[in-house]
């Protein structure tokens, strides 16, 4: 699996725990950046992730922020994405299962030590399509 991961200047640390996490765990990743503390604006990133992903080169992407929040609502424009936030190994879990999320979004402001949890529980899942099926292919009609 090939992951592409970024973040803002917020989650430059996690990343590169993450990153780290991503190679013990076996995957190939990308960074898109951010790559120093210096502020950057979230949405940049977030769209070069997204893209990357729609691209079909990636597999999976991860973005960070303060929250998890903007990074979300960015990557969520660019269609083809399904972006979750996750705070717990159970909604990564399920984004995946049920939604085909693809890109899994994380904020340095969560509780860090489950953090490991999150991203292999979503990383290790799949989509189990069947009736769940339906239910995507009308989120994607909504991307028009």
């Amino acid at each position: 699996m090939r992951i592409a991961i970024g973040c803002d200047h917020k989650g430059l640390n996690l990343k590169q725990f993450i990153m780290k996490l991503i190679t013990e765990m076996g995957y190939a990743y990308e960074d898109f950046g951010c790559y120093t503390a210096e502020s950057v604006d979230y949405p940049d990133i977030a769209k070069k992730v997204a893209e990357a992903v729609t691209t079909g080169y990636f597999e999976q992407g991860i973005l960070i922020c303060d929250t998890g929040i903007g990074m979300s609502m960015a990557a969520n424009k660019v269609k083809g994405i399904r972006a979750a936030l996750c705070r717990d190994a159970f909604s990564a879990r399920r984004a995946r299962q049920h939604n085909d999320a693809n890109i899994l979004c994380l904020g340095v402001e969560q509780e860090q030590d489950i953090i490991p949890e999150i991203v292999e529980a979503y990383l290790t899942s799949e989509f189990e399509g069947g009736r769940h099926l339906p239910r995507l292919n009308k989120i994607r009609a909504m991307e028009g």
